[in-house]
């Protein structure tokens, strides 16, 4: 029998302890750099546009940073309520106001993923989209979650992954892992394309 390829060096370019938990999920041994890059929209830019745009520049500018052959993750999520992007809200007052304006509302989150290979300098990207509906919520509800689960760090205080689904009426998307902030069937599929089987 023949000797197992190496696995190519596999980088996920986020800081993220929440992509670095799902990307964990897959069992590849992978390193995290973060990418610094200016993530304010461009003019009237579309979500899933300035988030296709975001996910690529992390992956192409830690590419760029490496003299390995390394596959490299990018990955950005932008979510949408009543037609205004709303990011991180960074803060309790922000949180409060993200979740008294999703309150009995819909939010859209669109999570896109790009995996870099600078052997080609080809980028292979997707983008999921993820709608999400909020029950009717009273103060006390959003201040007792805000004050439990603090989730200052996650695109519209939503954190599906620990409390936040307490707030949810439903969820809709094809891929459960993407409103957390990283696709993990479309990557699978991307890494299999790129010669690196998750089950090998």
């Amino acid at each position: 029998m023949s000797a197992q390829k190496p696995q190519r060096p596999l980088i996920l370019a986020s800081s993220s302890p929440y992509r670095r938990q799902l990307l964990a999920r897959l069992g590849l041994d992978f390193s995290c750099i973060s990418a610094a890059i200016d993530e304010r929209q461009i003019g009237s830019e579309p979500a899933q546009q300035r988030a296709a745009r975001l996910a690529q520049a992390k992956a192409t500018v830690v590419a760029e940073m490496q003299t390995t052959e390394a596959l490299v993750i990018g990955s950005d999520q932008v979510a949408v309520l009543a037609g205004e992007q709303i990011g991180k809200p960074g803060n309790h007052a922000a949180a409060v106001a993200q979740l008294q304006r999703a309150s009995g509302s819909s939010m859209t989150f669109h999570t896109a993923l790009c995996l870099y290979d600078p052997l080609t300098a080809t980028a292979h990207n997707h983008v999921s989209v993820t709608e999400v509906r909020f029950l009717p919520l009273t103060p006390r509800q959003i201040e007792n979650y805000l004050r439990r689960e603090r989730p200052y760090d996650c695109a519209g205080a939503c954190k599906v992954e620990g409390l936040g689904i307490s707030l949810l009426a439903s969820v809709c998307d094809d891929d459960p892992t993407a409103l957390i902030g990283l696709p993990l069937i479309a990557l699978c599929r991307l890494l299999r394309a790129a010669g690196l089987e998750p089950l090998p």
